[in-house]
């Protein structure tokens, strides 16, 4: 039996709204992950099985792993079709604004989500909320958006409306989101979650299969260049450091997705317990964290790169060179000797 984490207040305030509406729209964030296009897809799944017009809308394309998922093939990408995006925004009645809490996380379609009159529903689980939805359903102690989803449809007491697309895409946010359930993952509710999602036909180990053992071979190739030439140790710290530069990117034929999850491997090295990847983008540079135990790689990714996140996984952007931002991560990282040697 599920813990009832989010309030009956919300539930009723969300599910008026939905029977209200006529026109729905799911919004998730830039360079959308494994859990906003779980989580995103879910919903929609959902929403079409309850007789509802309803579009999901990103701000940019998405890794070429998480488009077998039924449904992917329609998500509207908003750096290729602008105006189909105001257009849906524009006529929409409720917007769902899943697995983010501030607007700038959705890029340009932030100003967009903000001006529509549309009545706006927040589900997410990321720290520190900003208040631009009617209903905030914020549970940053939940492993991923993509678990309340499946809290949230059980709450309204609409088990029976998730089909077996929709399971897999749950299942395939709540995957991702926890590393293949290596980290954030110790609730025995997440598993018993699980146990119901195989009940609805799904294959928790094709899925897996799908995400993690499709790679192209540059990915491959790219990811022994990047432990073998670019991996730097900090062990004063017990602090790993990965850059990457455009021109690196090009050498191995990079394409969206292909450096997910390699912030994540050098925490398998002995007495490393912070990660950071730096990699060089058309416009800034993009910034990930991962941490083990308690130290709170939000807090460094806030302070340092104006970002945020969860404990043990955040991210930040930094708007200048790659080797300046490399140098403001060293400058930084001895202020925080204390809490990396504690851990």
């Amino acid at each position: 039996m599920l813990n009832k984490i989010i309030s009956e207040r919300n539930i009723q305030k969300a599910k008026k709204l939905i029977d209200q509406s006529d026109k729905i729209i799911i919004v998730s964030h830039l360079s959308p992950d494994g859990d906003a296009i779980g989580s995103s897809l879910a919903l929609y799944h959902f929403l079409l099985q309850i007789g509802k017009s309803v579009n999901i809308v990103v701000p940019n394309n998405f890794p070429g792993f998480l488009k077998w998922a039924k449904g992917a093939k329609d998500i509207v990408v908003g750096e290729w079709k602008e105006n189909l995006v105001r257009e849906l925004v524009n006529v929409a009645d409720l917007i769902f604004c899943l697995d983010f809490n501030i607007l700038k996380r959705i890029d340009q379609l932030g100003p967009l989500v903000e001006q529509s009159p549309a009545k706006k529903i927040m589900i997410d689980h990321h720290p520190d909320p900003d208040g631009f939805c009617d209903v905030v359903i914020s549970h940053p102690e939940i492993s991923s958006t993509s678990e309340l989803i499946f809290r949230f449809i059980c709450r309204m007491g609409m088990f029976d409306y998730i089909d077996k697309s929709c399971a897999e895409c749950i299942f395939l946010g709540m995957m991702t989101d926890t590393g293949a359930f290596t980290y954030n993952s110790n609730s025995p509710q997440i598993y018993y979650i699980i146990s119901e999602l195989i009940e609805k036909g799904i294959d928790k180990d094709a899925i897996y299969d799908k995400v993690y053992n499709d790679y192209s071979e540059c990915r491959i190739r790219l990811q022994g260049y990047i432990l073998y030439e670019k991996m730097k140790l900090f062990k004063e710290y017990r602090t790993s450091l990965i850059t990457l530069s455009r021109e690196e990117q090009k050498k191995f034929q990079w394409r969206k997705g292909d450096t997910e999850g390699f912030v994540n491997i050098p925490l398998s090295i002995e007495n490393i317990i912070f990660s950071v990847f730096i990699r060089e983008e058309e416009s800034m540079i993009k910034i990930s964290f991962r941490s083990k135990g308690k130290f709170p790689a939000n807090r460094f990714a806030a302070e340092i790169f104006n970002g945020g996140g969860h404990l043990n996984a955040s991210g930040g952007e930094f708007y200048g060179t790659l080797e300046e931002a490399v140098a403001l991560f060293e400058e930084a990282l001895p202020r925080y000797a204390d809490t990396l040697l504690m851990n």
